[in-house]
């Protein structure tokens, strides 16, 4: 019954489902782990027990997010054997050791201090707890480096050489790991995590301000997160804006997808707000547009020369429509959380931070919008790349594994089913333990749990004390 489908098509969207589930589990640890060292320190520092509550809160939130971040990625990389295999030869020597070196660093650091981290509280000293939580914390920050490093390299590849065999092979390491496009793509995905993170909490501390304007745990996590959002929301739009103008001098067919320039401007190109791109006909219809902006921000001048997808050859043109409309999405978001951060810093001069009911509502309703924007982002840089795996070398169509349309078809329909059930049911569960105001004597994942006692280990408070060592005989 798949006959009539691409396999090629059907590898695509099987990559894009199971990396955009995975992707929003580690937008979302990444900041929150930073969040959680934040609060254990400020509880060690001023001894207030409000953020030793928050803190048992949001680990145990943690720990599911986590926990379904590791499961979506293990999956989600097998298919770079199942689905992709040619590019796994081809690449392999280069994209191998990166994702080896992720996992030799960040998973075994976040791993080892992991369970210290969410059981440790009450059995090991508060310092070695404290930096076990900034072990995990860092360790999140090493992962997103080496990810981001290999994606950033099959966007802007250098530093490589080609073998007899046709694959990628490495010459010149620190190339590889720190290309043009690493740093910036580095900072501006982290800041997404710190905003996607932030606006979970303020979203959180909204709904429980809005039930219950005294609880201390939902204020003070409101003004925390609301805080973070004006602070970062203004650095990822400067950040995103380098990242920009290095993806045009790096990949300008990119940049002219997002603007919907499909013709050159040698006087000033406009910026087009809306509009209908028609990817076959070469042009946006009923395009709403500011003249010679688009100039103005990529070239700071009204007046520079932009070249348009009319200088490319249309085989090498990504599919502008979902690129077009990704990056608005992803720019409108960002400019929507400017306005929360601009408010909230209003509201907190004014002394209406725990009071100003439209605040909290529009908090509330921006809580899920950094998932959007992740989303959006990814979008547009992956569909941005096509139709390169990597970057003008290799074809996507080059890159899948000789497979047929049912093969592909049916582990693609398990995955949808599988994921809905189980991510489904895990982000429903966490939805049940925001939905619960935090309060004094908070427990954390440990509450009310032993550890479990291994037959024939006898207890250490029930040890002989004439047989341990150093006692006389």
């Amino acid at each position: 019954m798949f006959d009539q489908f691409d396999a090629l098509l059907l590898a695509r969207f099987q990559f894009a489902f199971t990396v955009s589930f995975h992707f929003i589990f580690p937008a979302f640890s990444i900041g929150l782990a930073s969040y959680l060292a934040v609060l254990e320190g400020l509880w060690l520092w001023t001894g207030r027990e409000v953020y030793l509550n928050l803190f048992k809160y949001w680990l145990k939130i943690f720990a599911l997010a986590f926990a379904m971040g590791v499961v979506s990625g293990i999956v989600m990389s097998y298919q770079f054997g199942t689905n992709w295999a040619v590019f796994s030869d081809k690449a392999g020597p280069v994209i191998g050791p990166l994702m080896a070196y992720e996992v030799m660093t960040a998973f075994f650091l976040e791993a080892g201090f992991l369970g210290i981290m969410l059981f440790g509280m009450g059995r090991v000293g508060r310092k070695l707890h404290f930096a076990a939580t900034l072990a995990v914390a860092i360790g999140t920050f090493i992962s997103a480096f080496w990810i981001l490093s290999a994606n950033s390299w099959m966007q802007t590849p250098v530093g490589y050489g080609i073998n007899e065999a046709g694959q990628f092979v490495p010459q010149d390491w620190w190339a590889i790991i720190f290309n043009p496009s690493f740093p910036y793509r580095l900072v501006h995905t982290v800041f997404a995590a710190y905003l996607t993170t932030a606006l979970v909490v303020g979203g959180v501390g909204a709904w429980h301000l809005l039930r219950e304007r005294t609880n201390k745990g939902a204020r003070v996590m409101f003004s925390m997160a609301m805080g973070m959002v004006a602070l970062v929301a203004p650095l990822q739009i400067l950040a995103g804006d380098m990242h920009g103008l290095n993806t045009l001098e790096h990949q300008p067919a990119k940049v002219m997808a997002m603007e919907g320039h499909f013709q050159s401007h040698p006087e000033g190109a406009p910026l087009i707000l809306f509009g209908i791109p028609d990817q076959e006909a070469g042009t946006v219809r009923h395009a709403i547009e500011i003249p010679k902006a688009s100039s103005l921000i990529l070239k700071h001048d009204p007046n520079a020369p932009l070249n348009g997808l009319d200088t490319i050859d249309r085989a090498d043109w990504p599919y502008v429509p979902m690129v077009f409309w990704s990056f608005r999405i992803m720019v409108a978001l960002g400019f929507a959380m400017l306005g929360l951060g601009a408010l909230s810093l209003f509201a907190r001069w004014r002394g209406w931070l725990y009071e100003w009911r439209p605040l909290h509502r529009l908090a509330l309703v921006m809580g899920p919008s950094g998932f959007v924007a992740v989303i959006a982002g990814w979008v547009t840089t992956e569909v941005g790349r096509q139709p390169f795996t990597v970057y003008g070398l290799l074809r996507t169509a080059q890159s899948a594994s000789p497979l047929e349309a049912p093969a592909v078809a049916a582990s693609l329909l398990t995955f949808i089913v599988v994921y809905f059930i189980v991510f489904g049911a895990g982000t429903g569960y966490i939805l049940k333990l925001m939905a619960k105001p935090p309060h004094p004597g908070e427990t954390g994942p440990e509450a009310g749990r032993d550890p479990i006692r291994t037959a024939g280990i006898t207890p250490a408070p029930a040890v002989n004390p004439a047989r341990t060592l150093g006692a006389k005989a």
